[in-house]
């Protein structure tokens, strides 16, 4: 659907008369652009855990190395966290800030291992999601956005994890308060998508916020959202 111009009405005018119409919205045109992303596969929860712990302050490609370059070095979990701390932090250096992550990662499998006996999380995706949420967390190192991916990826429990494309696209299009913090966020987002919606808008508002709705100089002449986008439509007119 092409984008309308600066002086579009707002979304309540377009047949969005409700949060749940503009979200039901928002997804139709999302995946008209980018596509139904397939969530049926799962990763192992142990392996998204750390990925994710890997990810902080980086991108996906160098995440993807950092975990590589880890596991060729290591091999094992029980090799990881009984790795000497700087030898950890070299192999994970392509993921950046690794002597801070490498402790934060040893620390999670530590704690895991007491706790179970193993390095094996898979039991979390069999507990209730507010237990397997507070579980989660409670590792050191691990906040919403580590344990909603966990969730989500790992175990395919409805939960929005936010990272900063979801916070930045979200606040812009209205759907949650603008001074809503990254932690608040997840909670309010997993209560206003659907359950069937949350994968696919996940990785969705991800793909919008890398190529349309960017930090610096987003695109909005461009963009699906904009007759939606309070944010969009005054960048136009300002434009």
């Amino acid at each position: 659907m092409p984008a309308k111009n600066a002086s579009a009405e707002p979304a309540t005018a377009v047949g969005c008369s409700s949060d749940h119409e503009l979200v039901l919205e928002i997804h139709e045109r999302l995946q008209s652009q980018y596509g139904l992303p397939d969530g049926s596969r799962r990763s192992d929860p142990t392996e998204e855990l750390i990925r994710t712990m890997l990810s902080q302050n980086t991108n996906d490609v160098n995440r993807d190395r950092a975990f590589a370059s880890m596991w060729d070095t290591f091999g094992s979990w029980k090799a990881v966290a009984e790795a000497p701390a700087p030898a950890l932090a070299e192999a994970i250096r392509p993921g950046g800030l690794g002597e801070i992550k490498a402790p934060r990662i040893q620390n999670a499998l530590r704690v895991v291992h007491e706790r179970c006996g193993d390095y094996d999380l898979s039991f979390v995706c069999a507990l209730a999601l507010p237990e397997a949420d507070a579980w989660l967390q409670s590792l050191p190192g691990v906040g919403p956005k580590t344990a909603a991916c966990v969730l989500l990826f790992a175990c395919g429990k409805p939960v929005m994890p936010v990272d900063t494309h979801i916070h930045r696209v979200s606040r812009r299009l209205g759907l949650i308060p603008d001074k809503t913090t990254a932690n608040a966020a997840h909670a309010l987002m997993t209560s206003l998508v659907p359950e069937n919606l949350i994968y696919p808008l996940h990785i969705n508002i991800i793909r919008h916020g890398r190529r349309t709705c960017r930090a610096g100089r987003p695109l909005c002449d461009a963009c699906v959202l904009l007759d939606l986008c309070p944010y969009g439509q005054k960048e136009v007119v300002a434009g």
